[in-house]
């Protein structure tokens, strides 16, 4: 098939029918110059996945008519933005870039409160807050509100869309970019399309995957893996009212949508576009390996996922070309380089660092972290990594079992050691981590936790041990300093900048005990912001103190990240260290700026040769965060105990 000549006759030919009277002249000369941009991505991946079906190029015209309506609906500033961003096109590679993760409610806890907490968020340097999910979703369990009921109504319980719109405007004006979560792999079983599809209406029962008997379930079954085992077995829920099997990968009341049907893709980017209207930047891409299903396969990265998030991506560009996707694929690491491209997810989470500096915590080594971002760092140049220590979920140690291998390490036995050391059943850890999903038939299971706690904090405080707390905090700021060096946007797990420690109260609610993921879904107080915003005053007690310590430790090394380019827009180099307990890489920019760092992950003091100084020309370097200096010429380079060093030329 010749896609570009059949793209330009079938764009010519939806044109000629499809109405722009709507648009200004302005608008509508805008939308038919960047369908022409687009258009060929989005017709070639389109008809791949639908033009085997009578209808694709009906669904096709009217996938049309919701872009047009998308553009029509978006706001003039965003407009603006677009056009700023469009002449900005690797904004996101800045240096001045740090996110901030949050609920509303564990922040709020209202969509308005959040508003007094903006000179917060600068204070500590944040340029853009992610709001995880705030739609509205059923009472009592929801999936920490991944099971969305409405995409366009914001949970009652936080406010109302305007409220969001609100807060998007002052965000925006004090240059704080707003991120919300898509979650489009699938609904509540409380969402208009479930209900509808639960009162026999045939054309919502075919946007999800609904099966009369266990035939195809049990044959999709021997390939698929158990998302939350402790909660039930399998991936498919029987539902009384229908008499069907419905696809529930995840939990019960979320049902996979069938993406095999156009109207679905088409539903769910009008959904998509209400979002992006609302003034948001980016949009993290949840769940999004698990959005097809192939027969024999594992339902999970497959090809055509790829090719419906780069439709998704282009029709952004068409209507919204300022949002930019952030995908969420928690798999093998081969895996999640596959999903970062400018056409598909310009910014991506990057499990493989998460997992492996705490491997290194746990184990004062580095040689698994080192050959794995060797081998998987490097990301097409118009991307980014969002660089992340801790998040609303477990930890799943996701690294390459090839690449343990060649380093001796036997992964299933490793992965058992982490899950033992991070809960603290392996003697001598430091750790106050809890087990989920612990799989009853293979003893397999991640970890929950707030950074303090994994990072030994709970244990120093109780002990009152102040060497222990200092090194808890140390490590603490060795793992953020990395991920605010190492090349990519950084991104601050609420609660994280403050160190808080576990929450326990979760074992209280019953919508909640099930799910130890709430052990680390931690509530910010007022009395903790005033805390560290007001430090004319003496903290109330150790637990303040430690507070303001990491709030501190985190605030200097962003400072200094914004103050030098070499942070931003520039590449990396992952450094053999010769000292298989220190760790190291090398940035580099056009400008010919570069910066060394190199860190110590044992409780011992440590040397890396001077050799390693080849890399920065042994040129007389400097250390942003001591401020300590070298010659070039050192046969040696000493480390302290958990410390961090970035070397500027």
């Amino acid at each position: 098939m010749n896609y570009a000549a059949d793209s330009e006759q079938c764009l010519s030919r939806i044109l000629a029918s499809v109405d722009l009277s709507m648009l200004s002249k302005r608008d509508s000369a805008t939308f038919v110059s960047r369908l022409e941009a687009h258009f060929p991505t989005l017709f070639q991946r389109y008809t791949f996945v639908y033009g085997h079906q009578y209808d694709c190029y009906y669904h096709l015209q009217k996938l049309v008519e919701l872009l047009r309506d998308g553009l029509k609906a978006r706001k003039p500033k965003l407009k603006q933005q677009d056009a700023a961003k469009l002449k900005d096109p690797r904004w996101y590679k800045g240096q001045e870039q740090t996110g901030l993760a949050c609920y509303v409610d564990l922040m709020g806890p209202t969509l308005k409160d959040l508003h007094h907490k903006i000179p917060y968020y600068k204070a500590l340097g944040i340029t853009y807050i992610h709001l995880m999910p705030l739609y509205d979703s059923p009472e009592g369990d929801s999936d920490g509100g991944y099971a969305v009921s409405d995409y366009r109504k914001v949970n009652p319980s936080l406010g109302n869309m305007k409220d969001l719109e609100a807060l998007s405007d002052a965000l925006q004006a004090e240059g704080i970019d707003l991120v919300l979560d898509f979650v489009f792999n699938h609904t509540s079983d409380e969402h208009a399309w479930a209900k509808a599809a639960l009162a026999g209406d045939k054309t919502c029962q075919n946007y999800y995957y609904l099966f009369d008997d266990r035939t195809i379930p049990d044959q999709y079954e021997r390939d698929l893996r158990e998302i939350f085992p402790q909660v039930r077995r399998g991936s498919f829920t029987y539902n009384d009212t229908m008499e069907k099997w419905v696809w529930t990968t995840f939990n019960s009341f979320q049902w996979d949508l069938n993406y095999s049907n156009p109207e679905v893709f088409n539903a769910i980017t009008s959904e998509m576009l209400f979002l992006a209207n609302i003034g948001c930047a980016g949009l993290r891409l949840d769940a999004l390996a698990f959005i097809w299903k192939d027969m024999g396969t594992n339902c999970e990265n497959q090809p055509n996922a790829h090719r419906l998030i780069q439709a998704f991506n282009a029709c952004l560009q068409i209507v919204a070309p300022a949002v930019v996707f952030k995908s969420e694929a928690i798999v093998h690491p081969d895996e999640v380089v596959k999903y970062i491209n400018k056409k598909e997810c310009q910014l991506s989470y990057n499990p493989l660092l998460m997992a492996l500096l705490w491997n290194s915590l746990a184990t004062r080594k580095t040689r698994l972290l080192t050959q794995s971002l060797k081998k998987s760092f490097v990301i097409p140049d118009d991307t980014t990594w969002v660089n992340y220590v801790r998040c609303h979920d477990d930890i799943g140690w996701t690294f390459d079992d090839g690449v343990a291998h060649e380093i001796g390490v036997n992964p299933y036995d490793h992965r058992y050691f982490l899950n033992q050391y991070f809960t603290g059943r392996f003697e001598g850890s430091f750790s106050s981590g809890v087990p989920f999903a612990e799989n009853p038939s293979n003893g397999d299971c991640r970890v929950c936790g707030s950074l303090a706690s994994l990072c030994g904090l709970e244990k120093a405080l109780v002990s009152m041990d102040q060497n222990a707390i200092d090194t808890a905090i140390e490590r603490m700021l060795l793992l953020y300093g990395i991920t605010f060096s190492i090349g990519g946007i950084p991104l601050i797990y609420s609660s994280d900048e403050l160190g808080l420690l576990n929450d326990y109260s979760y074992r209280d609610n019953p919508a909640k005990r099930h799910d130890d993921r709430w052990v680390n879904r931690i509530a910010v107080t007022d009395a903790h912001i005033e805390n560290v915003m007001n430090q004319d005053k003496a903290p109330a007690g150790l637990n303040e103190a430690c507070q303001r310590k990491v709030f501190n430790g985190l605030k200097t090394m962003l400072n200094i990240r914004r103050q030098h380019a070499v942070f931003g827009d520039a590449r990396t180099e992952i450094l053999d260290t010769g000292n298989h307990h220190c760790f190291g890489f090398v940035r580099y920019n056009q400008q010919g700026q570069k910066m060394l760092g190199l860190c110590n992950f044992s409780e011992h003091p440590q040397q890396v040769s001077g050799n390693i100084l080849n890399t920065i020309e042994h040129k007389p370097a400097r250390d942003l965060l001591s401020d300590s200096k070298l010659s070039g010429h050192e046969q040696a380079i000493s480390l302290r105990p958990y410390q961090l060093s970035w070397w500027l030329i």
